[in-house]
């Protein structure tokens, strides 16, 4: 396998990581290895696709993602990812944070990622579901839609006061 559907794929990964960013990413996690198991993984340059198949598990850091089938394409023009999606029982998990769809899109060009295929996502205990969600990376912003006959819906646990009424201490 050549290096550059690697560097894609973790271009990908760090690019995802952010749908569960608080705050901008340290530069750590950028530097650290990405390890990615797949049952199998079929790579054409001239198409300019890379597509891991099989109980796909994809780490870096705390960041580790989970599907069936994960298909990157890259342009041959800057090497970068032009998109990529990941299908099949996904799940997303960093730290506390966790999200589960059917499908998944990174979009370079709009800098989005969008779940949907009953997405939802959690973080705690609190969970927010709907038909897509959608997250725009430059904008640290997120877009949840309903569809036909169905709503958006979010469940929000009020966090615990310590006995003085303010928050407890860590």
């Amino acid at each position: 396998m050549s290096s550059k559907p690697l560097i894609l794929v973790l271009i990908f990964l760090s690019s995802t990581s952010l749908l569960f960013a608080e705050t901008k990413l340290p530069t750590s996690r950028n530097s650290e290895p990405i390890k990615i198991k797949s049952d199998q993984l079929l790579t054409d340059n001239n198409l300019n696709v890379a597509t891991f198949t099989g109980n796909v598990v994809a780490r870096q850091g705390d960041l580790t993602i989970y599907s069936d089938k994960m298909v990157i394409n890259y342009s041959d023009d800057e090497g970068g990812i032009s998109s990529s999606e990941v299908f099949g029982n996904v799940r997303i998990i960093q730290g506390e944070r966790r999200g589960q769809a059917d499908h998944g899109v990174y979009d370079a060009k709009r800098a989005t990622i969008t779940l949907d295929g009953n997405p939802k996502v959690f973080q705690n205990s609190d969970t927010i579901s709907g038909k897509v969600i959608t997250y725009y990376l430059d904008q640290d912003r997120s877009e949840v839609t309903s569809g036909s006959g169905s709503r958006v819906e979010a469940v929000i646990h009020p966090k615990s006061k310590g006995s003085d009424g303010k928050h407890p201490k860590p």
